[in-house]
């Protein structure tokens, strides 16, 4: 049975702000030839979502899980889909039966997405990612041509792009030389290989702060968009960008427990319920309340209370509260602002409910994640 969207705890997505934000995006990279792939893995394949990134001026949807993709194929989201994450050699049928384009950088999975193509007598079409520092994926520059000359040997694979990923596992900039590098090692594969790329991706909402000082991009002509769209900031610095919300989505969690309680646990100390040591600051008492969410649903520190409030910590179903000067009771809903790694474990988790707020227009009902999302 379906949860109901009022039920808490449960993450208000505000579509609206969503839809206003993709298209000042959208716009904003247009304005130099950049094309915006809208990343919908944060959300995991929400179809709901997704059709405000299509009506807005998205054409192409990525996402790094297949079955996030095949959850929105299935409520017809007419997009171009795209695999992000490198395909692990099981799935390779099912990348080629629901996803366009699948991003790629090892020559055995290559060769099974050929042969699952060529079963299915469809051509599937692939961007390499190349390895320029964040150490996350990708090939290494030198190896490149090689792998490039024996995939174009391969049945039913078409090589359309190559692409970069930056600010991700390293932390690495994404820098003028390090776009200038990718544009020259595109224009040397079209060159050496007479073809012609038709994607050359330069990166993520990290790119931001890049595509601002620059006034020639190169060849980079897309970037794989997420955070900014969601949460309306660049992902270097989580500054955010002029004229987007970053408020589209609010946790909703309800207080189970009000209570004047020592600030300080008393007794003798072990490990916690995650095997951590923790230590406490005796601030004497203080007014405690929890809240019904805890670690198994919601990353805790990327959750900003939007009360003058603090919170203290969390068990796996508890946020334990210092409410301060607020006078919170049993009953009363706590709202919280969210970072993208909360936004995706609470998008994730099947105990929050999903509230939309705005028009929803979808050709078939939302699919749901799971039984209880």
């Amino acid at each position: 049975m379906l949860i109901e969207p009022n039920h808490t705890p449960r993450i208000e997505i505000n579509l609206a702000k969503i839809g206003h934000n993709v298209k000042q995006l959208v716009e904003l990279y247009g304005k130099k030839g950049i094309e915006i792939m809208g990343v919908t893995k944060a959300v995991c394949g929400d179809p709901v979502v997704a059709e405000v990134l299509m009506n807005k001026g998205i054409l192409m949807l990525a996402d790094s899980r297949i079955t996030n993709i095949q959850r929105m194929q299935n409520a017809k989201i007419k997009a171009q889909f795209v695999l992000l994450r490198t395909p692990a050699l099981s799935e390779a049928n099912l990348v080629v039966k629901y996803a366009d384009i699948s991003m790629n950088t090892e020559l055995s999975v290559i060769n099974e997405l050929s042969i699952a193509a060529t079963k299915n007598k469809s051509i599937h079409k692939i961007i390499l990612m190349v390895e320029m520092g964040d150490l996350r994926e990708g090939i290494m520059p030198k190896d490149l041509e090689e792998v490039i000359q024996e995939i174009l040997t391969l049945k039913g694979i078409q090589l359309v792009g190559i692409g970069a990923n930056f600010a991700c596992f390293g932390g690495v900039k994404p820098s003028k030389a390090s776009m200038d590098d990718l544009s020259v090692l595109a224009s040397g594969i079209e060159e050496k290989f007479s073809i012609s790329l038709t994607c050359v991706t330069g990166g993520n909402s990290a790119n931001y702060n890049w595509f601002e000082s620059v006034t020639d991009t190169g060849k980079i002509n897309n970037l794989r968009i997420g955070e900014s769209i969601y949460l309306g900031c660049e992902t270097l610095d989580r500054e955010a960008i002029p004229e987007l919300f970053t408020d589209a989505f609010t946790l909703v969690a309800e207080v189970i427990e009000s209570k004047i309680k020592p600030s300080k646990p008393y007794g003798e100390i072990g490990q916690d319920a995650f095997g951590n040591h923790p230590k406490f600051e005796d601030r004497g008492q203080m007014k405690r309340a929890i809240v019904s969410i805890g670690s198994q649903d919601v990353h805790v520190s990327g959750l900003t209370p939007k009360l003058e409030i603090e919170i203290l910590g969390s068990s796996s179903d508890h946020t334990l509260i210092d409410a301060k000067n607020v006078d919170l009771k049993v009953g009363d809903e706590v709202k919280f602002n969210v970072s993208y790694g909360a936004l995706l474990s609470l998008m994730t988790s099947p105990y929050v409910s999903k509230k939309y707020i705005g028009e929803i227009r979808l050709v078939s009902k939302p699919i749901p994640l799971t039984t209880n999302s």
